[in-house]
């Protein structure tokens, strides 16, 4: 068996013959098998049994009465019960477009990649099939946040919150995941260090059905990755907690003498921006300095963002203390809590990112086999 393609599914049935048809056409003279995980409450799968005995491939299927896991506990369980190492795993409502399994299947032969991601954010991929420019928006918002949460372990995943690629079972340890959402992806990469390879797609509309996004589907997804990388937030988050703390006790303190308030904001924000660079220097990202450049670049690059973060927040200080008539202390701290989330992905991505240079071999796709010969 070459491979084993993994759908779970909930509630697809108009979608299922398509998927199954387009499926086989997209891998020719391939040993397939389409493996349904369903936790469908309608008649999804008797659907899939009608069209397993019309397929010219195999087509199973694994009903769940007690569902575990969500969508992440599906794909476990498929990974768990598929016929082949290499297993696929897409949705069943084709915004997922099977005819991109072929290059998921080619590129994870080549033997260099524990996981191969269809990704919509490289050259020759697109989010097109997002419903509007919300769900647009909150994509990418989600992505940043997520990388920025998993700088090292999602370096070189453009799309880590795809529902879409290829694993080596042979380099996952299924008894370590503890799905608890629809973004298995997330997981996996999150738990171990893995090879990751990318190839492009286009995100399609759904063929049929409706969208399961839901806000619930969001809150699971921020549960989920806040179990995953409680740790580094949360010490990013005490050490912006302590430097909001002395940050509004300079500016309570210079007041207090009597320096105009923005004059104070502004001596009280350069005090805390050096001060939590240094916390984070040695204590938030000490694992990530080395690989990251000199700490002298990273010092440049933390506070010249923070000054213009604080440059921006000043003028919101005022606009809130004179038009909001808030006390401008508690304006100020509003801001700091609005500006947390931003600082971290910046750090995160940008201050102590890795040096391209140094993964590039693994970001990279491999030469063509007859340069290699010819070499």
């Amino acid at each position: 068996m070459d491979l084993t393609v993994i759908v779970p599914t909930f509630n697809e049935g108009p979608n299922v013959a398509e998927l199954v048809r387009r499926t086989t056409d997209a891998l020719p003279g391939r040993a397939i098998e389409i493996l349904f995980v369903d936790d469908s409450t309608d008649d999804t799968p008797d659907i899939i049994r009608a069209v397993a005995a019309q397929a010219s491939v195999p087509v199973r299927l694994l009903h769940r009465d007690r569902p575990v896991g969500g969508l992440g506990g599906a794909v476990v369980d498929g990974i768990r019960a598929a016929a082949s190492d290499f297993c696929v795993v897409m949705d069943g409502d084709l915004q997922h477009p099977p005819e991109v399994i072929a290059e998921l299947l080619a590129r994870a032969e080549v033997g260099d990649a524990d996981v191969v991601v269809a990704s919509r954010y490289i050259a020759g991929g697109t989010s097109d099939g997002l419903a509007n420019a919300v769900r647009t928006l909150v994509s990418r918002g989600s992505t940043l946040l997520t990388k920025a949460m998993f700088p090292r372990k999602l370096h070189n995943c453009s799309d880590p919150m795809t529902g879409f690629f290829l694993i080596d079972r042979r380099a996952l340890d299924v008894e370590d995941l503890r799905p608890r959402g629809f973004k298995i992806l997330l997981e996996i990469l999150a738990r171990k260090q893995m090879r990751v390879a990318e190839v492009p797609f286009s995100f399609a509309p759904r063929f049929a059905g409706e969208s399961k996004a839901s806000f619930s589907q969001g809150m699971r997804f921020l549960t989920q990755l806040t179990m995953l990388r409680f740790g580094r937030m949360s010490a990013f988050a005490l050490v912006g907690g302590l430097g909001a703390v002395a940050n509004l006790l300079i500016m309570w303190g210079l007041t207090a003498v009597g320096v105009q308030y923005l004059v104070a904001a502004v001596i009280a924000s350069v005090i805390t921006i050096v001060a939590n660079f240094l916390a984070l220097e040695y204590l938030v990202f000490a694992d990530m300095r080395e690989e990251s450049g000199l700490m002298r670049h990273r010092f440049v690059k933390s506070f010249t963002f923070n000054g213009i973060e604080a440059i921006v927040r000043i003028p919101v200080i005022w606009l809130l203390v004179n038009e909001a008539h808030i006390q401008s202390v508690v304006a100020a701290g509003l801001t700091l809590v609005a500006a947390f989330v931003i600082r971290f992905v910046f750090h995160a991505l940008v201050v102590y990112a890795p040096k391209k240079a140094r993964n590039a071999q693994i970001a990279a796709l491999p030469e063509p086999l007859e340069d290699e010969l010819a070499a």
